[in-house]
């Protein structure tokens, strides 16, 4: 395969449809709707070209992820969330803990 121009919309045989992001002799980088950015080697990559490349590339962007706030108890120590489902004795509001007495 030859280097392709940004913008251009491709199927892959594994990944599906996609839209190339960049391309040069070596590289060619494709964001795919269902599996995210992908990076091939441009000489031995197999697609499908699917119409042709815009005028001017549309930009795309990704979601960050978002970041997690953790609170910190009175030694310093990060600990996570308990899930929402969990009711281990770990996890549990409860006052009453393993081993404490009844």
């Amino acid at each position: 395969m030859q280097v392709m121009q940004e913008g251009q919309t491709i199927k892959h045989e594994m990944y599906g449809l996609g839209i190339v992001t960049a391309s040069d002799q070596e590289r060619t980088a494709v964001d795919f709707d269902d599996h995210g950015p992908k990076l091939f080697v441009t000489s031995i990559m197999t697609a499908e070209l699917i119409g042709e490349a815009p005028a001017t590339p549309p930009k795309t962007k990704r979601r960050r992820k978002a970041s997690l706030v953790r609170p910190v108890s009175q030694t310093g120590h990060v600990r996570a969330e308990p899930a929402p489902s969990c009711v281990c004795w770990h996890c549990s509001p409860s006052p009453i803990r393993k081993g404490s007495a009844v």
